[in-house]
């Protein structure tokens, strides 16, 4: 992770390097002013403060600022140009951008890879993340970036694919399987949503069986598999690199 840059705007002082907030396992970590997340960075002891202070001088105006952040400082781990904004005027901003692309994560078992795939998806900003099985997923990994995000819930198989197709969305499983074509070669249409299944399990057959293709990550080494959140964000990627950026 990059050191902080304190605001483009004005002199509110720099504090440490940024650190991401500390969520519990299966909820969000405990609030700071505006929004939450952790104040010092984990194990660096309690004088280590991460983000940006107070603002320091005249407030700025303008909606999108949070007077709680101003006031107190912003310790969240967000991009720079969105210090001292409120949640809602972030993602209303993200929301003018999102790639129309969306991720779904299997979750039947728990598993603790789904918080990462979150992760990833905020850092790509995905349209939506899509949660099929149990509703409740352990946030751990997601450290607070699902409240930028819009995580959508499926309790069946059969619910997400109604969806997808009534959204006109290619459904694109990302798992090795006899049929399955490689990533590196797909043409990846621009309005998908890109399945993953369960660590260890992978993808339910359920899934396979609607989804227009199947894709399979190239490897060379040992292993026969990698781990899902990492599947995750090189699938992610390659949408970016093909859609994003042209090529």
């Amino acid at each position: 992770m990059t050191p902080d840059a304190g605001p483009a705007t004005s002199g509110a002082p720099v504090a440490a390097t940024a650190a991401p907030e500390a969520p519990g396992p299966d909820a969000p970590g405990p609030d700071a002013p505006g929004e939450g997340g952790a104040d010092v960075v984990p194990g660096a002891g309690p004088e280590r403060e991460v983000g940006v202070g107070p603002w320091t001088g005249d407030w700025p105006s303008g909606d999108h600022w949070d007077p709680d952040l101003l006031r107190h400082g912003d310790r969240r781990n967000v991009a720079d140009h969105y210090r001292y904004w409120s949640l809602e005027a972030i993602v209303a901003d993200l929301d003018t951008r999102r790639h129309p692309f969306h991720v779904a994560i299997e979750n039947w078992q728990h598993d603790l890879n789904i918080g990462t795939v979150v992760r990833t998806a905020n850092a790509f900003n995905a349209a939506g993340v899509h949660i099929i099985g149990r509703r409740r997923w352990n946030r751990r990994g997601a450290m607070v970036t699902d409240r930028y995000l819009h995580v959508h819930h499926h309790p069946t198989v059969e619910d997400f694919i109604d969806w997808a197709r009534s959204e006109g969305l290619a459904v694109l499983g990302v798992d090795i399987f006899p049929d399955s074509v490689p990533l590196e070669t797909y043409d990846l249409p621009e309005r998908c949503v890109l399945v993953f299944g369960q660590e260890g399990p992978g993808l339910s057959e359920e899934v396979h069986r609607a989804a227009q293709a199947t894709l399979s990550i190239a490897q060379f080494g040992s292993t026969r598999s990698i781990n899902a959140g990492v599947a995750a964000g090189i699938a992610m990627h390659a949408w970016v690199r093909h859609h994003a950026f042209g090529q």
